[in-house]
């Protein structure tokens, strides 16, 4: 998801807001789900994980490419190169026609014996080559050197190839979260929108208790004037009519905190006139579809949650492989062009100058102390932890849709359930109105035949809503649970 998606969600709340009157709104569930995971500060972070797991998964792809780099440098230095320390005299040599080869110009006596220096004790020269000190003197106060250096890998343990797995596990892992994520944003939309039809209902029904009290109010209040009920009986009923009212006022309170809810987790002002599309219908729709078939391979396989720590077994099947590349030998190739000035070609000229070389590398780990292979076993056993690990979800998901189908099931018979028991309810407060005019019945009778009508209508609407809460939950543990449009 990025910006765009962002905006188009910000949009279609706009859209949302301005194409009813105030008090007339109507958002459905998809369209709540849809502004939700457009707004969703942890999805937009899920985004950007991928984004840049996808960066990495590039960087990682180019290690197989020639590099190449280009160094420079500036020295000064304080003296120059001086190789002679004075003038040096070199002995010459003359070509002896009778013997064929050259012999050193020393001095000799008449007989041809070399006459030694008495101070060093060497032979004395009777010609020299002269090289002055000065040729030998070079100007290297100020250099400056550069290389521009190529290095194509050729094998280096397998590393590379570790490492754009690693990075290539790492772009699934960032999809799986966001996934993970997407699920948990519509099971949080879900809930705080059926809290609110539920509410909504409860709160007719408060006003339609108030009303009912109220009438049994009115009739007591004529049968005590008629002589026929007791100041007992009104006060009775006067009590009830107030805890009616503020049970009202609580279910009216908690549905305007719901609404906020619902309005934040949607990513609106949570003082959005947000009217859902499921609220005033006569009855909650108890109609979901029908029970998903399915296989816990298939589950297993659509589950974000196992799919992440499937992803990380296989990262951490990469960081073995890694972890051996660092005991195996590397070879590369690399071709280098470098310059200096003064440059050292052809004498310590002034001037830059430089040329190619090309070689070969090779690096062999020989020993260090069971470093490297200590860090294999290392890893070796962190991968058997993460398969562990899996294996111990997949033994709770099983557990966990289980529960799910079972709690569905519930539902369905709770709700139907309820559905008599409001009947008997509804006829036994009929019943009790009557016999109470025929004088059959007390005020106590009544109220109590009230309050049973109460409970049972209220049960009934949490039954209902415990469908649609149970299907999307089971639908989330199946790994099934998605919006009806997803905006990427």
């Amino acid at each position: 998801m990025n910006r765009s998606s962002g905006l188009c969600g910000l949009i279609l709340a706009g859209s949302l807001l301005g194409a009813y009157p105030a008090g007339a709104q109507k958002v459905t569930l998809d369209s709540c789900r849809n502004m939700a995971l457009s707004n969703n500060k942890t999805i937009r972070m899920a985004d950007e994980a991928i984004r840049g797991a996808g960066y990495e998964r590039k960087s990682a792809f180019a290690a197989y490419l020639p590099g190449i780099d280009f160094t420079g440098g500036y020295m000064y230095n304080q003296h120059q190169i001086e190789l002679l320390g004075e003038d040096a005299k070199l002995p010459t040599m003359s070509f002896d026609p009778a013997t064929q080869t050259f012999k050193y110009n020393i001095l000799t006596t008449p007989d041809g014996t070399p006459i030694k220096d008495p101070a060093t004790g060497g032979m004395i020269p009777t010609e020299v080559a002269l090289i002055p000190k000065e040729a030998m003197s070079f100007d290297v106060h100020n250099v400056f050197a550069g290389a521009f250096t190529l290095t194509q890998p050729i094998f280096m343990g397998g590393m590379i190839k570790a490492m754009n797995d690693i990075t290539k596990y790492a772009e699934n892992i960032a999809v799986a979260t966001k996934s993970a994520a997407v699920q948990d944003v519509i099971y949080g939309v879900d809930q705080a929108y059926w809290t609110v039809v539920s509410l909504d209902e409860k709160k007719r029904l408060a006003n339609s208790f108030v009303n009912l009290v109220d009438s049994l109010r009115f009739s007591v209040n004529a049968l005590l004037d008629q002589g026929m009920a007791t100041k007992a009986d009104l006060l009775t009923v006067d009590v009830k009519l107030n805890e009616a009212k503020i049970m009202r006022t609580k279910v009216d309170n908690g549905l305007t905190l719901s609404r906020m809810a619902l309005a934040q987790i949607c990513g609106l002002p949570v003082n959005s006139n947000m009217m859902l599309a499921d609220e005033g219908e006569r009855s909650i729709s108890t109609t979901v579809a029908a029970p998903q078939v399915y296989t816990m391979e298939d589950v297993y396989a659509r589950r974000s949650d196992l799919e992440i720590v499937r992803q990380s077994i296989n990262m951490l099947g990469s960081r073995e492989k890694l972890a051996m590349g660092a005991m195996l030998p590397k070879i590369a190739a690399v071709g280098t062009y470098s310059f200096s000035n003064p440059n050292v070609i052809h004498g310590f000229e002034k001037r830059f100058g430089g040329g190619f070389s090309v070689g070969a590398t090779i690096t062999i780990p020989i020993w260090h102390w069971g470093q490297n292979y200590n860090h294999y076993r290392s890893t070796k056993a962190t991968t058997n932890a993460q398969r562990l690990l899996l294996e111990d979800l997949q033994e709770k998901v099983d557990l966990q849709v289980n529960q799910a189908k079972f709690s569905y099931d519930e539902a369905l018979k709770t709700y139907e359930m309820t559905v008599s028991n409001m009947k008997s309810a509804e006829e036994n407060l009929r019943s009790a109105q009557l016999a109470y005019r025929e004088g059959l019945m007390t005020t106590d009778d009544v109220i109590a035949a009230q309050t049973a009508w109460l409970a049972a209508n209220s049960e009934k609407i949490d039954a209902q809503i415990a469908i649609r809460l149970c299907d999307v939950y089971l639908s989330k543990v199946l790994g099934t649970l998605a919006p009806a449009t997803v905006k990427e």
